[in-house]
């Protein structure tokens, strides 16, 4: 049976190396924070006074390219009057007439499943399109209203309700 003294003693050193692992603990977080800090591209965008976007970049990070802006629409395919679905031949019909005359220079299409709460408050899912836009922030005053009449042209040709879109100002190098 151990001594109260030898008791003592193990509990001491058991302590010890609680302490040593938790040393090293915050040591390896620490050190994990500091690499993602400073091997993790990050780049932060403001803008002021409605003008186009001026991408800075961190101090950790070297800004490359000139600033951008990327617009994201998001089209869905069901109608809500209960009509068929819009087909991938009409959707890429829609693309070669609206878009693409707007946006000659290129973009990009993924296909995705969305979803949605509707005006009754049910969750709506659907196949959808992705369309991501790029342009040079200079010329984000008359790409706007070519944006605009896009989605104005699927929610007319396609009876939906809306079509998402969402703009990021953001540095681009071709």
């Amino acid at each position: 049976m151990p001594t109260f003294m030898q008791s003592q003693s193990q509990n001491q050193r058991q302590r010890q190396r609680q302490n040593r692992t938790r040393r090293t603990l915050l040591a390896v977080a620490g050190a994990a924070v500091a690499v993602l800090t400073v091997g993790a591209p990050a780049a932060q965008a403001t803008l002021d006074d409605g003008r186009a976007a001026k991408p800075r970049a961190t101090a950790a990070v070297a800004a490359r390219g000139e600033a951008y802006l990327e617009t994201r629409l998001f089209f869905g395919t069901e109608r809500p009057d209960g009509g068929p679905d819009v087909t991938d031949a009409q959707f890429m019909t829609f693309v070669d007439r609206s878009v693409t005359p707007r946006f000659p220079e290129g973009l990009t299409i993924q296909e995705g499943r969305g979803q949605w709460r509707d005006s009754n408050g049910v969750v709506e899912r659907e196949r959808s399109y992705e369309l991501i836009l790029l342009y040079p922030a200079a010329e984000a005053r008359t790409r706007d209203p070519q944006i605009e009449t896009i989605r104005d042209a699927y929610i007319a040709a396609y009876g939906q309700d809306s079509v998402a879109r969402l703009d990021e100002p953001t540095l681009a190098d071709f």
